[in-house]
This record gives C-alpha cells, structure tokens and sequence, in this order.
C-alpha cells in the first residue's frame, strides 16, 4: 500500500528535489558573478528528474551504500541522487575568465522559482485527490 502510494507521489517529489538542487546551483552562479575564474554550471533538468524516475521504478530508487567497516556511521542515499553538473557555455566570454551572464542565470533561476510553484500546486492536488477518495 505503502508502496503503490509512494510511487503515485514519486514523479512530483523527485520533480521538487531537482527544482531545489537546481535553484541552489543558479543561486551559487548568481553569488559568484564577480569572482574572476568561476564558472557557471547547471545541469538537465530533464534527464535528471527521467535518471531519478528510473531509479524509483527500477526497484526502490536510493542507491545502496555500503560499508567498508563496522566503524563507519550508517547512511541513506536520496533516491534523486546529485545530477550531473555541467559548465555553461558563455555567449560572450568575460576577461577575468568568469562565464556567468547575468540575464541568463536571472532568466533560468526565475523560469525554476515558477516551475517550482506549478510542481507544489501539482503535487498539491494529487495530495487532495487522494484525501477525497479516503474520505469518500
């Protein structure tokens, strides 16, 4: 039961942890917009939520971490895992050799702020279509 239901709430769960992964890593390119040599990165939204939903529908989705010794402390994998960060191509490339663009990180980080909404108000209606049909 568990199981069948956590599987239903999957797509929109993962679709949330990668918007929040995402929007940490716009928000670090933001930060460092005067750092000479940084670099920007992002990753794929889409191949990352579709590597997280295979994962799930492969037989649990966290990894399986193991211990080398009795003295390492136990650990549990996110069942999204970290995606895969790639650096950001420049239009125009900067003297000091740092490749964030402003209107594009300004321009991504608020596209993900409002996919991010859409994915809550989603997982939100999923959450009272079920409670509907509990109670019905």
């Amino acid at each position: 039961m568990l199981n069948a239901l956590d599987q239903f709430l999957a797509p929109g769960t993962h679709a949330l942890d990668l918007r929040a992964r995402r929007s940490e890593v716009l928000a670090s390119n933001i930060a460092n917009a005067d750092t000479p040599g940084y670099k920007a990165r992002d990753f794929d939204f889409a191949s990352a939520l579709r590597t997280a939903m295979n994962g799930t529908q492969a037989g649990g989705g966290a990894l399986a971490l193991q211990r080398t010794s009795p003295l390492h402390l136990q650990a549990s994998a996110s069942p999204t895992g970290a995606p895969d960060l790639k650096y950001r191509t420049p239009v125009q490339s900067s003297i000091d050799g740092n490749t964030v663009e402003m209107d594009t990180e300004l321009g991504q980080f608020s596209d993900n702020a409002l996919r991010y909404q859409a994915d809550i108000t989603f997982l939100t209606s999923q959450i009272k279509t079920l409670q509907a049909a509990v109670s019905a």
